[in-house]
């Protein structure tokens, strides 16, 4: 059988680094697949809140996984199954397996409390079973519409996950799962299960927050009398310092990311390490990252999540880019479309986007800086500079006589001329950059204009 991962996202609102995590495992391990090749990767919208669920936030799950390299294989929309999870539900109310409820939120609250104040677990009584069909005609007959929940069986259900190796949950410890709103509509619980089955799913990559909800899932599969998949329940993010990561940064958008000139690669690079023991490094292209994607590695301890990480990652990326990986988005920012270019200025590059600081280096307008004890100096390297064109080869020629003329080495020497030429005390190796400034606009410079 195909190895086939989903991604359930709800399209009500933007994708944060979390859920990105959520979407690289699933692709990856997909696309890493087993001895008979590689799997497929779904997108299926979990958007049965119609009421929150909307177009522009689809749009932007779309064009964030894009953005990431996660295209998916097969997509579906959980608000296109409404009457696939009606007839299930009727069957499964046909079974006895669903029963009715009225406890109102308030009800189920004080009962909770009056459980806790026992010392007592908080899990649902199952009072409705109790109830009588005069009761049921009761509530119908004071407009009361019930909710309904699975009932589950007591038993204990065990299952090998991926990653935290064989897990028990003891059902009788569970309140018996709603299902469905009084207002009809439906939890989470039911569509996934359904959807799992019908779209041939094999393994369920998620949070360890769904641990105890795998086992009524479980459960619920079972009753439908389907093949249960395989699951593999990851650690959650925390922040650098070990502070809940919703709290400070779980917020942080991946469209954020994205405006910040933040490249795919160093948030793919960074989570798809994060709770294992592997380096974290530089991969370049998609490919790499999924020949090198092992879901065992993945620990079960917290894993934590910097920004600054990300921002370092980013840097290192750029410094290797090839120039073919980025033409076109050179001639995008209006940068000069050569190699000589983006192999002069990639390693001073934390952000694509600075690429026209570069470009500004270039054509200009900078604002030369010339120290008074360096005037007689920049004096003389107007006078010794080399004819036109300048070349790679023209710096060295240039300093080597200077230094010969005026006695300057080391800093002395090469900082006045980088300050005198780009306005700056660091950037770009002068020797890649003097001829791409063009001697005209090095003359000018050297002259005190602002070119």
């Amino acid at each position: 059988m195909t190895i086939r991962t989903r991604f359930a996202p709800s399209p009500t609102g933007l994708l944060h680094v979390g859920n990105a995590r959520a979407a690289l495992f699933c692709y990856l391990f997909a696309k890493r697949g087993d001895d008979s090749g590689s799997g497929e990767f779904m997108l299926r919208y979990d958007d049965t809140d119609e009421a929150r669920s909307t177009e522009a936030f689809s749009a932007a799950i779309d064009e964030d996984l894009a953005w990431l390299g996660l295209h998916p294989d097969l997509t579906a929309r959980q608000s296109e199954r409404f009457d696939r999870y009606e007839e299930v539900f009727e069957s499964l109310k046909q079974q006895g397996l669903v029963y009715a409820c009225y406890e109102t939120p308030d009800e189920l609250d004080r009962k909770r409390k009056r459980q806790l104040a026992r010392g007592l677990p908080p899990v649902y009584d199952r009072a409705a079973l109790e109830l009588s069909e005069q009761d049921k005609q009761a509530h119908a007959d004071n407009g009361n519409s019930p909710h309904w929940r699975f009932k589950l069986s007591g038993q204990e259900v065990v299952w090998e996950d991926l990653i935290r190796g064989t897990q028990k949950i003891d059902t009788s410890s569970l309140s018996d799962p709603v299902i469905r709103r009084a207002d009809g509509t439906w939890l989470y619980t039911l569509p996934s299960v359904v959807d799992d089955l019908d779209m041939d799913i094999t393994h369920v990559i998620r949070g360890e927050d769904h641990v105890t909800n795998s086992g009524a899932q479980i459960e619920l599969i079972e009753a439908l009398g389907g093949d249960v998949p395989r699951f593999a329940h990851f650690s959650l993010m925390l922040g650098a310092d070990g502070s809940n990561l919703s709290k400070r940064i779980g917020s942080l958008s991946l469209q954020e990311l994205r405006e910040q000139g933040f490249e795919a690669m160093s948030l793919n690079n960074l989570i798809a390490r994060l709770g294992t023991a592997d380096p974290v490094e530089p991969v370049q292209d998609m490919a790499t990252l999924i020949a090198g994607f092992d879901i065992s590695r993945l620990g079960r301890a917290p894993a934590r999540f910097d920004p600054e990480d990300v921002a370092r990652l980013n840097a290192r990326i750029l410094h290797d880019m090839s120039f073919a990986s980025v033409q076109q988005r050179l001639a995008a920012l209006g940068a000069p479309e050569e190699e000589a270019f983006w192999l002069s200025v990639r390693g001073n590059l934390e952000r694509f986007d600075e690429i026209t600081d570069m470009v500004r280096l270039i054509n200009g307008p900078v604002t030369p800086v010339v120290e008074d004890d360096d005037a007689a100096f920049i004096a003389a390297a107007r006078d010794a500079l080399p004819a036109a064109p300048l070349t790679a080869d023209s710096w060295s020629a240039w300093t080597s006589e200077l230094k010969q003329q005026t006695g300057r080495k080391g800093r002395g020497l090469f900082m006045p001329l980088r300050q005198a030429l780009t306005g700056q005390a660091h950037g770009p190796e002068m020797q890649h950059l003097l001829p791409l400034i063009g001697y005209d606009r090095v003359m000018a410079r050297l002259s005190g204009s602002d070119a």
